[in-house]
């Protein structure tokens, strides 16, 4: 769940940052965690994960005279921006790289103190649902990408992708019941073959 900082707060770290190292530090302690799912969901490999939520970190700090306040929400916007842009070049940078990412390769999102094989079981759903959420529509993909990895309001995504709020809940809801019923046809299908087997 994301960690919501007071509007007051946030707008006077924001003001601080570019002089105070530690204005900054607490900036990116309260995003790193949802950039970082956002990012590590998006690429897959936890080197590249790690490389470049730093590259995107560094571009954030120094382009940050860059940035307009616009009320609630709009610096998690921009700096998703950098992030998503972060990502489109690094596909891009990648296009021709179609190995499949291991398990091992996959980042732990979630609790460290979880058992090996339950850590490889969360790994393994964790790739079931990138490939079902690979098969939405591009639009669908981002949507329910920045909304559950980033962490990001319905608010806060229009405003990163240019789209009116209702469009965005309305990519969501129809995303949402497509991996439902996705995830739902793939569990019949592995129930099937572990009867057949």
């Amino acid at each position: 769940m994301a960690v919501r900082i007071d509007t007051k707060r946030e707008l006077l770290l924001l003001e601080n940052a570019q002089n105070d190292l530690n204005a900054f530090k607490e900036l990116y302690q309260l995003y790193l965690p949802n950039v970082y799912a956002y990012v590590s969901y998006k690429v897959g490999r936890v080197q590249d994960t790690d490389d470049l939520v730093s590259s995107i970190f560094l571009k954030a700090i120094e382009h940050l005279d860059h940035f307009h306040w616009q009320g609630e929400g709009s610096f998690t916007a921009w700096l998703f921006r950098v992030a998503h842009d972060k990502v489109i070049d690094y596909y891009r940078a990648n296009q021709n790289d179609h190995r499949v990412i291991s398990l091992e390769e996959l980042p732990d999102l979630a609790n460290s103190e979880l058992l090996p094989n339950d850590r490889l079981v969360q790994k393994e759903q964790l790739a079931l649902l990138r490939q079902l959420i690979n098969s939405l529509p591009s639009r669908q993909q981002e949507i329910i990408t920045l909304r559950f990895f980033g962490a990001l309001r319905n608010s806060e995504i229009a405003g990163l992708l240019g789209l009116d709020e209702r469009t965005v809940a309305s990519h969501l809801c129809r995303g949402m019941e497509k991996l439902h019923r996705l995830y739902q046809e793939t569990s019949f299908q592995k129930e099937s073959e572990e009867k057949d087997d």
